[in-house]
């Protein structure tokens, strides 16, 4: 008898955390896995969640750390800091055009179109799988939950028009789609 047992096959959570590094992975890259999240929170996030804190958030990190990221992000020409509107002490980070333009060589593009290729009901389970997975995990770690306007219980029509209570700031189409951090699902939604 050989004292060799076989080796288990990944899990589930190892699949998706190898999954996620093979998709920000390409030797012709020109960036971080990092940064190029940071690129990607920034182009997508709402215009009350383009701060720092924000982002270090979203990404599960320190602060620290997110601050060096948006620094060389910064220093590269890839995202440029402007005032608060409403607050003086806090920056709001914005893509320069040449942000953009790096968009364009964005890794993960090879992972969208392999998640393209699925038929459309399993990507449609995939999403609805890892969004459950995402909430419960934020969840149990007591960290914030991540969404759009379109499902937050912030988000108020009113007479045409669309508002957010948490900000009492009109909000545009765009914004009905970007990512914000002071997202709440609304009821019976489940991000």
């Amino acid at each position: 008898m050989s004292d060799i047992s076989p080796r288990p096959a990944p899990d589930l959570a190892d699949m998706i955390v190898h999954l996620a590094r093979l998709g920000q992975s390409t030797a012709a890259t020109r960036l971080t896995a990092a940064q190029w999240g940071a690129l990607r929170y920034f182009a997508r996030a709402s215009r009350l969640s383009r701060t720092p804190s924000a982002f270090s958030c979203y990404q599960a990190t320190t602060r620290g750390t997110a601050s060096q990221t948006v620094k060389s992000l910064v220093e590269m020409g890839l995202l440029e800091r402007r005032s608060h509107a409403t607050d003086g002490r806090s920056t709001i980070l914005e893509l320069t055009e040449a942000g953009h333009a790096m968009l364009a060589e964005d890794p993960i593009e090879d992972l969208r179109r392999v998640l393209d290729r699925l038929p459309p009901e399993a990507r449609a389970s995939l999403q609805g799988a890892l969004g459950q997975v995402m909430s419960d995990l934020a969840e149990r770690r007591d960290a914030p939950v991540f969404g759009s306007c379109v499902d937050c219980t912030h988000c108020l029509r009113v007479a045409g028009e669309v508002i957010c209570r948490q900000s009492q700031a009109p909000l545009d189409r765009a914004e009905m789609d970007a990512i914000c951090v002071a997202f709440a699902p609304a009821s019976g939604v489940k991000q």
